[in-house]
């Protein structure tokens, strides 16, 4: 009884952080979106990551200190900041020549691919009342996509590249998290990100390759230049932001079942119109209220049918004396 008891919390505050981390990474969206016409990926990637890393060694030292950086997997680290990093450079390079409602709602493939994973690699069960309740989710997305010729170009792809990498990268939080902390999985994607920038800006930095008349491969190619005064300060509080963002996503998903948060992805749609109302006053028309009103229900309806099998369970099981 007292393990369901800490199952259900354990899912619970896996769902809080996963909604809060959401909140921040769309304020850190929306800055990098302010900065992009500007800098390019990889110097963006860089001061970013430079300014997220003083947020997490201050949660590392309110975990513990620099000791709760020990880890016998660097190599899985590794593997899994580089998931990250390959799927924000597929992100912001597909957000680049297509619309961000567009690149949004393919993105929000991620939640699909986590399911499907998370039962052959987690053992997780995934249960049909949840592959409902995404499915549901994934028609609010389709809604909102409203397919047609403009959308499934080569550039489409990326936002789903992005969904897979993600997942992917979602899947081995779970896995570390069972032995390492949240500060130390927030550290060393950081450190994934400065090697991957560090080495790019060292590679294209110059801006030789930047010869193609493509908006998506600007974006990338850009050569690298010293940010203005403003430009720092914009980055600084999105470094900060991803920082504390990026904690609260390992502890999404090393706290919480794979399957019962991942729905909740869902939730950074509200907060991207919200942003992007009040940014640039984009508003969207029907049809994607349409959908944001099936993604937001996805997630509303897993959340009540997992309290209700917990309150079943609980009822139907026996007193511990």
């Amino acid at each position: 009884m007292r393990k369901r008891l800490a199952s259900l919390n354990a899912n619970t505050l896996g769902i809080l952080c996963l909604v809060g981390a959401l909140g921040c990474l769309t304020i850190s969206d929306s800055i990098i979106k302010w900065v992009s016409d500007d800098m390019p990926l990889h110097q963006i990637t860089f001061w970013r990551s430079c300014f997220a890393m003083l947020a997490v060694l201050v949660i590392v030292q309110l975990e513990g200190g620099m000791v709760r950086l020990k880890t016998s997997r660097p190599a899985l680290h590794l593997l899994r900041g580089s998931m990250l990093v390959l799927a924000n450079m597929f992100f912001f390079v597909g957000l680049a020549a297509m619309p961000l409602a567009e690149t949004v709602v393919l993105f929000y493939t991620a939640p699909l691919f986590i399911c499907i994973l998370s039962q052959p690699v987690l053992g997780e069960k995934v249960g049909l009342r949840r592959w409902f309740v995404i499915v549901v989710g994934m028609l609010g997305a389709i809604v909102m996509l409203r397919p047609g010729s403009d959308v499934f170009r080569m550039v489409s792809l990326l936002p789903v590249m992005a969904a897979l990498c993600y997942a992917a990268m979602t899947l081995m939080t779970r896995k570390l998290g069972i032995r390492e902390s949240g500060g130390a999985l927030t550290f060393y994607i950081q450190i994934a990100f400065l090697l991957i920038s560090v080495l790019s800006g060292w590679v294209v930095g110059d801006g030789k390759f930047d010869v193609y008349d493509n908006q998506s491969l600007h974006f990338l190619l850009r050569a690298w230049f010293w940010p203005s005064l403003a430009q720092l300060q914009l980055l600084l509080l999105c470094g900060l932001i991803v920082g504390f963002g990026g904690y609260l996503m390992s502890q999404a998903y090393r706290l919480g079942e794979a399957p019962i948060v991942a729905p909740f992805e869902y939730a950074s749609l509200p907060f991207a119109l919200l942003v992007g109302y009040y940014l640039w006053g984009d508003w969207p028309d029907w049809p994607a209220f349409v959908g944001t009103g099936l993604i937001i229900s996805s997630g509303l309806l897993v959340m009540y049918l997992e309290n209700r099998d917990q309150k079943k369970a609980l009822r139907q099981a026996p007193i511990d004396l």
